[in-house]
């Protein structure tokens, strides 16, 4: 019994442990760097533009889990994006203090299709 209670307790701590972690987040080619303010849903302002999210739009926090559009009306944030066919949201995460630092980081799709994106490092690179 008194194994099972010890066992019980360690993967406890093992889980509460990884979970405390900071989660290195790994995000796509296409994804952009802007400003971002949240209106009532789906309605956004992105890099000063009205545009929407798209109909299941994922808003990663700060911590990679998902945030409801609702509950972030009339905030702000600098974020990777990115956006759909018909330019609509797709997917959005709120970074970090140390995401904001790793520059250079497109905030267009022609300085994508410029640049040199490594999915390993996160790195861009202006060519």
């Amino acid at each position: 019994m008194l194994r099972w209670v010890v066992a019980l307790l360690t993967g406890f701590m093992l889980i509460a442990g990884a979970t405390a972690q900071t989660v290195k987040r790994n995000f796509p080619a296409n994804a952009l760097r802007g400003g971002i303010a949240f209106g009532q849903p789906p309605e956004v302002v992105l890099n000063g533009q009205p545009t929407r999210l798209s109909p299941g739009a994922r808003i990663h926090g700060l911590n990679n889990m998902l945030v409801m559009s609702g509950a972030l009306v009339g905030g702000s944030a600098v974020v990777n994006y990115v956006v759909d066919s018909l330019g609509l949201v797709q997917e959005v995460w709120i970074l970090t203090d140390a995401e904001r630092a790793r520059q250079p980081w497109p905030t267009t799709a022609q300085e994508a299709k410029t640049w040199s994106f490594d999915p390993i490092t996160q790195v861009w690179t202006v060519r």
